[in-house]
């Protein structure tokens, strides 16, 4: 039986640190963040050890009203194959739209309903049809809650499992994130996932803030999300688990202590001492897709039926949806190698079936979906314009909810663009003064065509309102902006001129 074992994320700021992690199993890489072909180093010194690696996507958006976009899943076959993994990931989120064309930065929750439901199904379907390996789909964790929603997180997991074969990679942390923020119960999810269904296994940390959990993967994994973990082992035995960091990366002792702790907690489960293993009899998937097999000589555990809830902030610190791809082959648009189906064969190994039939379900009549896709469209467009461009929020929404939540999608957005453009802070006096000034920026501008133009537009409003106030700082900022941007700054005339229209407002 294939297994993955124990992992983590790999990240270039703590890739030697994972070279030399003790009992490294595997890796997973953002797919975005690649260039087959150019790898790093690091990440070919580990393939080369045979380290299996694992692409994660984050930009497909197959929640999302539209079909999904063929170069994004030719880009996500090509680094599959290039890794030779035995599967990819995705998220069940959406992170665009197309009427108006606004980009979330960041995964958001579809809607809990029929008409989203048989939208994702189908663009699962889409996916599955284009990729070279299995698909696995990652529950998000969220702030908000759609008003109207007709099935619980459990009832939409199975489903979409029952009705596409999909797998699941089921991130506890998020589970954690949800109960606190959504009031929803992890053990009722856990409870309705076919053991087979499942993939793999997700853990992070993150903090709590005046009541509101956000998912941050910059802090250490609380025990609470290590219970749900452990929950979740003496239930089913997952193929692997991995450790998510981010962002703040601690000292590398520290994050081998806190790899060290997800082992123990799933030997403890596997043992009988975990919370519900004597409950559930454990079970050991055969890879991904295969059928459960019994542990121990048991009988595979029955799949509880899904239960009502009373029922996340996104995962923070991946890169973002939207985010500049690594290498040209990840531009929509872009042809994938390979034959005439537009998918390259698959060259690593796949752990069980490719599981692009539906297990059972019916799927949504075709005549049903242009209209279910408008109607989701027009929802999720209405929620994404008032967290990123400040329109009203939607009757229904919690609306210092989705404010809570628009300042989390501001202040990952400035994240991104200081790394993408770390001279900014450092010419604005330090991060503290560049964020304020970036939110203040953001609040009522989309994020543009990538991080590198929201750079240079933001040093433009800077600019345009006479920013910073010290003259050499402007001056400096002024240098930066005409070597990326052009010949020269906007003259006071052109100054006044986007004032009155507002752009410098």
């Amino acid at each position: 039986m294939a297994q993955l074992g124990v992992g983590i994320g790999w990240r270039p700021e703590i890739a030697d640190a994972v070279e030399r992690l003790p009992g490294l199993d595997w890796v997973e890489v953002v797919a975005e963040n690649i260039c087959p072909g150019h790898l790093p180093e690091s990440l070919q010194r580990l393939l080369d050890r045979g380290v299996r690696v694992v692409p994660h996507g984050v930009s497909l958006g197959l929640g999302g009203a539209e079909r999904p976009d063929a170069g994004r899943l030719d880009a996500l076959a090509e680094r599959a194959v290039a890794l030779g993994a035995p599967l990819v990931t995705e998220h069940i989120a959406f992170v665009r739209t197309a009427s108006p064309a606004l980009e979330a930065g960041h995964l958001l929750p579809v809607q809990r309903t029929r008409d989203a439901l048989d939208v994702l199904c189908e663009n699962v379907r889409i996916a599955q049809e284009a990729l070279p390996v299995p698909l696995a789909l990652e529950n998000i964790a969220a702030l908000v809650r759609w008003p109207g929603e007709e099935l619980t997180e459990a009832q939409f997991l199975t489903e979409l499992v029952e009705r596409t074969g999909v797998r699941l990679l089921i991130d506890v942390a998020n589970l954690h994130t949800n109960r606190v923020n959504r009031g929803e119960d992890p053990a009722a999810v856990l409870a309705a996932i076919p053991p087979e269904a499942l993939a793999y296994v997700h853990v992070a940390g993150g903090v709590e803030r005046d009541g509101v959990w956000h998912d941050t993967h910059a802090h250490p994994v609380p025990p609470a999300v290590l219970d749900i973990l452990a929950d979740l082992a003496g239930r089913m035995r997952p193929a692997g688990v991995l450790l998510e960091r981010d962002d703040a990366f601690p000292p590398e002792d520290e994050l081998a202590a806190e790899f060290a702790a997800i082992r123990s907690t799933l030997e403890a489960a596997a043992a009988g001492s975990g919370p519900g293993a004597a409950a559930v009899p454990a079970v050991a998937v055969a890879g991904v897709g295969a059928a459960a097999v019994p542990a121990a000589g048991g009988a595979p555990a029955p799949v509880a039926a899904a239960v009502a809830v009373d029922g996340g902030s996104p995962a923070a610190g991946a890169v973002p949806a939207g985010a500049a791809a690594a290498c040209g082959s990840a531009v929509p648009g872009a042809a994938a190698p390979g034959g005439s189906s537009g998918a390259p064969a698959a060259t690593g190994p796949v752990l069980g079936g490719a599981g692009a039939q539906a297990a059972s379900g019916a799927a949504a009549a075709p005549d049903r979906l242009p209209a279910a896709r408008t109607r989701v469209g027009l929802e999720q467009a209405a929620l994404l314009s008032a967290l990123v461009a400040g329109t009203p929020v939607p009757e229904g929404f919690d609306r210092q909810r989705v404010r809570v939540q628009a300042r989390a999608l501001a202040a990952k957005r400035a994240d991104i663009v200081a790394k993408v453009a770390p001279e900014l802070p450092e010419l604005l006096g330090g991060r503290k003064a560049f964020r304020e000034a970036f939110l203040g920026y953001a609040r009522r501008r989309p994020l543009p065509g990538g991080y590198r133009r929201d750079a240079l537009d933001f040093a433009e409003h800077l600019l345009v309102r006479d920013l910073p106030a010290d003259p050499a700082a402007r001056r400096r900022l002024t240098v930066w902006w005409r070597d990326r941007a052009g010949p020269k700054p906007p003259g006071r005339i052109v100054r006044w001129a986007r004032a009155l229209t507002g752009r410098a407002a």
